[in-house]
């Protein structure tokens, strides 16, 4: 028995060197980054750390609060906000109906079976320090957004959102109560087929309306300052059929952004604009066709993820109009015919997703 507790000794010795070692190391290593050797290196390691949900502390064992809003102010994007533009999108559905029916400001190919089964398209994407997948959605009036309501404790992963309601693809999409892996409620304002189902337009600064209209047009909507009034009138009046909230917040506290292209103008940025994270983002071409992409990062696949740069450059690049940022880090992952083709960056989720109240899906 002796023996056995001398063992263990050992193991736990042996391992409280490891973590003493390992943690000054990367303590030194945060001090080194956030000196003055390389400035970029600086900029784009406290942006990113300010991005994540639970290691913003860590940008200020680093780096003083004026050195932290130094970077914060010179890595900024501009104010971005304005109406969508719908006579710049001409939709294109499959209606099962056979029957025809007008969607945006544009006439609707009526398509069979046949080419509702090549409606998807999987687009892998590269960039310098990320990999991503782009799902192409010709008919945007498959993407809906899929909820647990009555909201819970705790939330489900994507796979059974997607399951549960007879979808075949899926990604996450807005805020949520994330803290433990929780998620089984959302902030902001969910709309799910036309319903209401939370309407928290102050649960955080700056919140922003993403989703589409009952005539299937991408809608990116700026909520700061409304109450549950003004929501209710806001969905009844630009006939929203199902949409979530994200941030649009740039404090020493927070490096959050939506707008990404609007009416078919990039954003403009100063310095990096963010940092590098895993990415969900949601556009839509002229021809109304939808783009869902995810992105990885945190050190998934040995990449840091991608940037706001990034997203608007893959999002101009496939044809969106307009285009939003949606809830990313640890929450990206994308679902697709029974398999993950994006999952959690947390290494003990990493073949799911973390649980989700709500998420995106095709049908």
């Amino acid at each position: 028995m002796k023996k056995v507790f001398r063992i263990l000794g050992k193991i736990g010795l042996f391992l409280l060197i490891f973590l003493v070692v390992l943690t000054g190391t990367l303590f030194i290593g945060g001090k080194m980054i956030c000196g003055n050797t390389s400035p970029a290196a600086k900029q784009m390691f406290i942006t990113t750390l300010l991005e994540t949900g639970q290691l913003k502390f860590l940008a200020s064992l680093f780096a003083s609060s004026e050195e932290i809003q130094a970077v914060v102010d010179g890595n900024s994007m501009e104010t971005f906000s304005g109406e969508i533009d719908t006579s710049m999108i001409t939709v294109t559905t499959s209606e099962e109906s056979g029957q025809e029916s007008s969607h945006g400001t544009g006439g609707v190919e009526q398509k069979g079976d046949d080419e509702k089964e090549k409606d998807i398209e999987i687009v892998s994407i590269s960039g310098r320090t990320f990999r991503g997948t782009l799902m192409i959605v010709k008919d945007p009036s498959r993407v809906s957004l899929a909820t647990i309501y009555p909201w819970r404790e705790k939330g489900v992963t994507l796979d059974v959102l997607v399951n549960d309601n007879h979808a075949v693809a899926g990604i996450n999409a807005g805020l949520y109560h994330s803290t433990n892996n929780t998620g089984g409620s959302p902030y902001g304002v969910v709309v799910s087929n036309g319903e209401i189902q939370h309407n928290g337009p102050k649960d955080n600064e700056g919140l922003v309306l993403i989703g589409l209209t009952e005539d299937n047009i991408l809608q990116i909507i700026d909520i700061a300052g409304m109450n549950k009034t003004n929501v209710e009138n806001l969905v009844a009046e630009k006939k929203i059929r199902d949409a979530c909230t994200f941030q649009e917040e740039s404090s020493d506290k927070n490096n959050h952004f939506v707008s990404l292209v609007l009416n078919g103008q990039p954003r403009s940025l100063t310095g990096t604009g963010s940092g590098l994270n895993p990415r969900t983002a949601i556009g839509q071409r002229a021809d109304g066709a939808l783009l869902l992409l995810v992105t990885d990062g945190r050190g998934a696949s040995g990449h840091l993820g991608a940037s706001a740069a990034d997203l608007i450059d893959i999002m101009l690049s496939y044809g969106a109009v307009n285009a939003a940022n949606l809830d990313g880090g640890s929450s990206s992952c994308m679902y697709y015919d029974g398999d993950y083709l994006q999952t959690s960056v947390t290494f003990y989720y990493s073949n799911a997703s973390w649980r989700l109240p709500f998420a995106f899906v095709v049908k």
